[in-house]
């Protein structure tokens, strides 16, 4: 009797067991279609979301690369439009300018910020299309890269500058001590070999006299932007009865452009007199490690695609060069008595407001020898109409339209 209870007991358990494992398989059954479901909500979402962040990155990449284009642009305004205008004070001048219907007594100054902004047109030759077309925010914002780019590239050259010209007076002219790199002042009218090529043109370094009056800043020895300097001229020497033999054709001069517009490593095989073969062999050299896939990096005259050296790049590396031998330590408009300013102004009207066609003549004939020694002979694009006429292609194309003519005509 006991066993058939326990029997009974066993069954009824056995037979629970099975209805809850019963119930068991009929939930999980019910559950899957449920579970799988929001499987697939959640991998909507996170595919939603994934496209969203991806949206965001991609508009993010193109501010990105915008903003650096601007940035880079910008790089090339100190060097060739003007060192210490700013954007916004050109293009308002400029506005200014042309709504003033008598513009018969503009002033030296006026017509200097006229070039200049049309300069930063010609540099920049898309601004005007892409100002039309923006936001006055978005305008503003452009603006204000560009000028960043400006600015930071004017400190980029400063310090490369720095150390640059430091190298190229040791090796000159071989002070003692050597001028150290990091230490600026050290240099200036301290040092023999700085004071000799800061010098005022019309004064004799050499004299005892001279550098002791420089020195001390006495009456007749003050240096002020009114003194072209002697870094300025061919082998740093002047010819006082004519102040314009050897004038912006000195070779650290041109090392400093080279380093600044094309790269140091032309900088380094430049010379002061030949046509520029030196520069032309250098940008073989480039050429060839760019196709040996080394990456070669941008310069300026690439970036804004810069075939001739301008009056008012030249006029930039005179100031930076001139900054670089002196022994102030940070960038400053007015260094004592000297005004770099002025002395840059200087510089441009030497070249757009040469007096008279004798004048123009050997600006222009300055301006080319220049860019013959940093982009090499390259005149293809200032040819004539008569000269390509002349040339042997076309001169042989013209015989042979004449022999046909001929022919045509005695048949």
């Amino acid at each position: 009797m006991l066993h058939e209870n326990s029997t009974s007991e066993l069954n009824t358990q056995e037979g629970s067991i099975s209805h809850v494992e019963d119930q068991q398989d009929d939930h999980s059954q019910r559950s899957q279609p449920d579970e799988a479901l929001l499987q697939a909500r959640q991998r909507r979402k996170i595919a939603q979301l994934e496209e969203k962040l991806e949206t965001l990155e991609s508009g993010r990449a193109v501010k990105a690369k915008q903003r650096n284009y601007y940035v880079l642009q910008g790089r090339a305004i100190r060097c060739i439009v003007t060192l210490f205008d700013t954007i916004e004070d050109l293009i308002a001048k400029n506005d200014r300018r042309y709504k003033v219907e008598d513009d018969a007594d503009s002033s030296i100054d006026e017509d200097r910020l006229q070039i200049g902004y049309a300069t930063l047109m010609g540099t920049l030759s898309w601004l005007p299309a892409q100002a039309r077309d923006m936001e006055y925010d978005d305008y503003t914002h452009m603006l204000k890269l560009l000028q960043q780019g400006a600015d930071s590239a004017r400190g980029d050259n400063t310090s490369k500058l720095k150390v640059l010209v430091t190298e190229w007076v040791n090796r000159e002219f071989k002070p003692d001590p050597l001028i150290d790199a990091d230490d600026k002042h050290s240099r200036g009218f301290t040092s023999d070999a700085c004071g000799k090529l800061l010098c005022p043109a019309e004064l004799d370094w050499s004299n005892p006299i001279v550098r002791a009056g420089i020195r001390d800043r006495s009456d007749g020895h003050i240096v002020t932007d009114l003194s072209f300097l002697t870094f300025l001229y061919d082998k740093y020497t002047t010819n006082l009865d004519d102040l314009e033999e050897g004038l912006f054709k000195s070779k650290m001069l041109l090392q400093a452009y080279n380093a600044v517009f094309t790269s140091p490593s032309s900088a380094k095989d430049t010379e002061g007199d030949g046509d520029g073969i030196d520069i032309i062999q250098n940008n073989r050299r480039a050429t060839r490690s760019a196709f040996g896939g080394v990456k070669v990096k941008k310069h300026i005259a690439q970036i804004i695609q810069m075939k001739k050296v301008t009056p008012r790049s030249i006029a930039y590396i005179a100031c930076q060069v001139r900054f670089a031998l002196s022994s102030v330590t940070s960038w400053w408009p007015v260094d004592g008595d000297f005004d770099y300013e002025q002395f840059w102004r200087t510089i441009v009207d030497f070249f757009e407001k040469a007096p008279g066609r004798v004048a123009r003549r050997r600006v222009n004939a300055l301006l080319e020898w220049w860019t013959r020694k940093v982009f090499g002979r390259n005149n293809r694009d200032e040819l004539t109409s008569t000269a390509k006429a002349n040339m042997s292609i076309n001169a042989l194309a013209r015989q042979r339209a004449q022999c046909d003519d001929a022919s045509f005509d005695s048949s």
